[in-house]
């Protein structure tokens, strides 16, 4: 009787200790998503070192768990690492002069024919690019084509992606040169509940 006591009481203590073990991993994994996305900020100097294969397998892999109206998917990722093309493009784009020191770009595009709103999706895949670069603890930044006619043609003319295929970002990743600080964005004031209220 003892030793099924034992056993017993052993099992018990066995089993709220994995419990616990289980609910302290999930609360770090919580914890550490919620420390990335207050991490993330813009970063545009970067080290002349390039960025590992498995890096950018994960920021595109972290890209393509967006999520997707009606699970359209219309998001075309291309990474570029060509310095000639790299350099040209940050002559031209007129907020993307980053991209000279940028080991690579990823540019988030979407596919005109399987979306009307493509742009809402890969915004999505834009901002898990951005957050899984934070995590990997490389630099990212958000420089935009769309709308501007001219950039998305810049982006088409040195890509040569087809007619139906539309930039929306240029995404230079590389590691930071520098430390950088996140913003704190947090306004209270922005927020209502339940019911609009007209400020004050």
């Amino acid at each position: 009787m003892k030793l099924l006591l034992l056993s017993t009481i052993s099992f018990i203590f066995l089993t709220m200790t994995a419990c616990n073990s289980h609910n302290k991993e999930e609360k770090s994994q919580t914890q550490d998503a919620l420390e990335t996305i207050f991490a993330r900020k813009s970063v545009r100097k970067y080290l002349p070192k390039p960025v590992e294969k498995e890096k950018i397998e994960l920021l595109l892999k972290a890209g393509m768990a967006a999520p997707s109206g009606k699970d359209a998917r219309p998001w075309e990722l291309l990474v570029i690492d060509k310095r000639e093309v790299l350099d040209s493009m940050a002559v031209a784009l007129p907020y993307a002069k980053m991209l000279k020191d940028a080991p690579m770009a990823i540019v988030v595009c979407g596919d005109t024919t399987k979306s009307s709103y493509w742009y809402v999706d890969c915004s999505a895949v834009a901002q898990n690019i951005l957050l899984a670069a934070e995590a990997l603890e490389l630099g990212a930044v958000w420089t935009a084509t769309y709308p501007y006619v001219e950039r998305m043609d810049i982006v088409r003319k040195y890509t040569a992606i087809p007619d139906e295929i539309q930039s929306l970002c240029v995404i230079p990743v590389g590691y930071p040169a520098m430390p950088h600080s996140p913003k704190d964005k947090w306004n209270p004031a922005k927020v209502q509940h339940n019911v609009w209220k007209e400020r004050e």
